[in-house]
């Protein structure tokens, strides 16, 4: 039995293209490309320092158009959609925020657009580049840990930069068992299985959990004034954002400008994964958002939130058993997303709203993204209604014991 279910395991890790170990992190990605492609990995290398020195523009005005036919497989995709969309990022924001760049070059908006066709993500720097694909380790045999992790690609705020993306890659490893446990979940209910929903819910717990505690090395490694001074405005959008309200021209791919979310945490394919599997209901504004964000996912990575989300309800499955076991599990399981979510709220006002009302009573001296966004999410969405509406909504799943019982009695 126990053999039968980790084929079952090995099928679905195979089939959403996720690892036990690391969840929906892409494993061992590649640092480097075949040679063609030199230019696109020396400016992306060294993108740090031609923002700085504001030569980026000039050198990718320079770059001939390249062709994406010799990226022969999904981890030369990775890295070539991770150069161009820092490089991308790097070109729209390097004066800051009061000269953006309206058009992206064809030398860069033409190669980005074919690669994103073929791995069926959209040509802008998504959460699934800048976390999931651009770490790799600095002693190879060490362990994937804070102090063995550097990213492939940086941009400026040093210590910052480096901070936020990999301890984002760190909660996301830590979400690696509940996806796991998600799946057991899955698989558990189609057998009415209590022990081993129960058990699978139980590794979601803890997994959220260790995702929590995770997330607080924030603290020790991304300082507010730089991360929103500095770093912020690149990984900002060309939708929903103030600073380019007309969206982006891709040329040579389109007449029309394209209106693209920056990356953000609502393209976390294991956060939407818990809401599916614990049955949240976001509506309005917010599921419209958060439905629109898994488009900025890999798609076998989507395609295991919807999987999740057309499974019979495990809400109402708990419901209809009067399990007390079960649904403290469950209820346990809740109140654990619903933790994460306050943290992230808390978080998000240190690192956000704070230093946006800091900046806007100094006359914000600095060329970054200043006061424009601080009510918008990089992803546009309204931030800290959007965080309290998600957070609220996630509450509102908890079963109460007399629901539990009454529907057992009906």
């Amino acid at each position: 039995m126990e053999t039968k279910c980790k084929k079952t395991l090995q099928a679905d890790f195979d089939m959403f293209d996720i690892s036990e170990k690391l969840g929906f992190i892409l494993e061992e990605p590649l640092t480097n490309l075949p040679d063609y492609y030199r230019v696109w990995l020396d400016l992306a290398n060294n993108i740090t320092h031609l923002i700085e020195s504001r030569k980026l523009r000039d050198l990718v005005h320079k770059m001939p158009v390249l062709s994406p036919h010799l990226l022969n497989n999904h981890r030369e995709l990775r890295l070539a959609h991770l150069a161009l969309g820092f490089i991308s990022m790097g070109y729209v924001w390097q004066e800051g925020q009061h000269a953006p760049a309206q058009i992206l070059p064809k030398a860069l908006a033409w190669p980005y657009w074919l690669v994103s066709r073929r791995l069926g993500l959209p040509p802008i720097l998504t959460y699934a580049d800048s976390v999931l694909a651009n770490w790799k380790l600095r002693d190879p045999t060490g362990e994937m840990e804070s102090g063995n992790m550097d990213l492939i690609f940086s941009f400026p705020g040093g210590e910052t930069c480096r901070g936020f993306f990999i301890v984002s890659l760190l909660v996301e490893m830590a979400a690696s068992s509940g996806i796991t446990g998600a799946l057991e979940v899955m698989h558990a209910m189609k057998t009415s299985d209590l022990i081993n929903i129960q058990k699978g819910l139980v590794k979601v717990t803890l997994s959220l959990k260790k995702m929590k505690e995770t997330f607080k090395l924030i603290h020790n490694h991304v300082d507010p004034t730089v991360f929103h001074g500095t770093l912020r405005i690149f990984v900002s959008g060309w939708r929903d954002n103030p600073m380019l309200p007309r969206g982006l021209l891709y040329e040579g791919v389109s007449n029309e400008p394209i209106f693209l979310s920056g990356g953000s945490a609502a393209q976390s394919s294991a956060i939407q994964c818990f809401d599916a599997l614990l049955c949240t209901q976001h509506e309005d504004e917010t599921g419209t958002f958060l439905a629109r964000m898994r488009d900025y996912m890999p798609p076998a990575h989507r395609q295991l939130i919807e999987t999740l989300s057309v499974c019979p309800s495990l809400r109402d499955f708990i419901l209809a058993h009067s399990s007390s076991d079960l649904c403290q599990a469950y209820n346990s399981c809740v109140s654990a997303l619903v933790d994460l979510r306050n943290y992230h709220i808390h978080t998000v006002a240190k690192y956000v709203v704070v230093p946006g009302n800091h900046a806007h009573g100094m006359g914000c001296p600095l060329r970054g993204v200043g006061t424009a966004l601080n009510a918008t999410g990089t992803g546009g969405s309204s931030l800290m209604v959007f965080l309290k509406s998600v957070r609220n909504t996630t509450q509102k799943a908890l079963i109460q014991e007399r629901s539990a019982s009454r529907k057992t009695e009906m």
